[in-house]
Formats: structure tokens, sequence, C-alpha cells
């Protein structure tokens, strides 16, 4: 790992996370260092959703703990100074999700803007000139007046992905954002993934494209059952990969 990226701004310590009986995340330790760009990998089930929900603390971990620039991440206002609030974590660290989640009945511009307006307090008039920019950005800006019905699922995902960056989080997280589209689709979206990483953008990309992972990412991580089974830089993992269970996932997606 390359130590001159400076200390890890988000790391989790033997992260672990129940559903009833059913422990989903089973001791995970992982760090993300200033312009990190890492993938994870694995089948269906494997957990990868539900690490970076916790990691977001969209999902309160059972076990472990999130930290955020060395400061435990918390869900009360114990010990501030100390720790972090989930609410100053969502505002730096944002999340893309799969299915998009725009605003039906608010425009393009409107979805944007609306974060660093209520959230950040934001002049409008500041907020307004920021999102044109971004939606310029991923290719957008004659669609701000538009409204999501009348967009494409990969127009949508890409006001998503302006939405999280107005809020001008430090890390980016990203669950299957290309998962929900037809496959033409995809292309315009990871087009926009590789400019956030050349520009040196921090992120976790949960992804089954595994050719854009060996292009963009910095490290990948595989994940099985609620465990990592193997992490390193893609030209270890993805091209020689240690373990018969890696071998027979990258087979299958590879084929």
């Amino acid at each position: 790992m390359d130590t001159d990226r400076g200390e890890p701004v988000l790391q989790v310590r033997d992260l672990r996370k129940s559903f009833g009986a059913l422990e989903v995340l089973q001791g995970i330790d992982l760090e993300l260092r200033p312009g990190d760009v890492l993938a994870l990998i694995g089948p269906s089930g494997s957990g990868k959703s539900t690490l970076i929900r916790c990691m977001n603390m969209l999902e309160a971990p059972s076990r472990g703990e999130v930290l955020f620039h060395g400061r435990p991440v918390c869900t009360s206002f114990k010990g501030r100074g100390q720790r972090v609030g989930t609410g100053e974590l969502r505002r730096r660290v944002g999340m893309v999700f799969q299915h998009f989640h725009l605003f039906p009945h608010r425009t393009v511009l409107q979805n944007v803007t609306q974060g660093p307006i209520v959230v950040l307090g934001e002049a409008p008039a500041q907020a307004e000139a920021r999102a044109r920019a971004l939606l310029e950005r991923v290719g957008l800006l004659d669609k701000c007046n538009a409204y999501p019905n009348h967009l494409s699922g990969g127009q949508k995902q890409r006001v998503a992905i302006a939405r999280a960056l107005a809020m001008n989080p430090e890390v980016l997280l990203l669950d299957e954002i290309t998962s929900a589209l037809d496959p033409e689709l995809v292309g315009e979206v990871l087009a926009v993934i590789r400019d956030l990483a050349s520009q040196g953008m921090t992120m976790i990309l949960v992804t089954h494209e595994m050719g854009f992972a060996a292009d963009v990412a910095s490290r990948v991580v595989f994940m099985e059952a609620g465990r990592v089974v193997e992490s390193g830089p893609p030209e270890d993992v993805l091209v020689k990969p240690r373990t018969e269970r890696l071998q027979a996932f990258l087979a299958r997606h590879l084929r």
C-alpha cells in the first residue's frame, strides 16, 4: 500500500453486521486513504453493499467500529469532539445508489441543489451555479429543467452522481451503480467514474464490471460470505488470484 498518501480517511475495524441470526459481515478490517479507488467484488450476498452502507452508517454495525480521519463514528452526542456524528459523516462521505433515488417531483437542477441548500445552508444562487457546473461535467446541463421520468437510466445515474458531488464529499461510495442499467447505458456512467478517478476522487466502488475495476481501481477487495478473501492491486487480485474461490469467480465473470 502506498504510504505516501496520508493517514486513512475512512476505516473499519473488526466490523460485524447481523440481521437476526444471519451474520452478513464477519469481522472486516479495511482502510481507505486519500486518492484510493477501491473496488469491492464478490458474489451476490457476500456483504459488499452492507459493508459500504455500514461505512456511511446507513446500517449500524452490530460490532466493531467505523473511523473517519481516525475518529470513531457514533450515533449519539456522547464524547463529542473525540467522535464523529452520523450527520457529519454523511455530509463528508457521499453515496450513490443502484436505483438512483432521485426526487421524481423535482427537476434535475432541483435534485442537485437541494442538499447544498437544505443541509449545507448554501445560498440558492451559489448552489445553482455549482449544480450547473457539475451537470456540465457529467454531460447533462441541457437536461437541467427536465424531470427524472424523462431521463434514461444512464442519465438518472449521472444526475445522482452530480447530486452526491454537490455536497463536496471527501469520499464517494458507489453501490453497484451500473447493475440496474441496460448494457448500452453502462459506458456513459463508467466514463464519469473514470473521470473522477483521474481527478483524484477517493472512492469505494461495488461492481461486477471486472474490466472497469482493473482499469480504474488502485486496490481490489474480493469478498465472500461476509469476509475479505483477497485484497491487493488489480494486477495481482484480478490477474494472479491466489484462492480457488476467486479463480472460480473470475472465470464466471470473465467468460
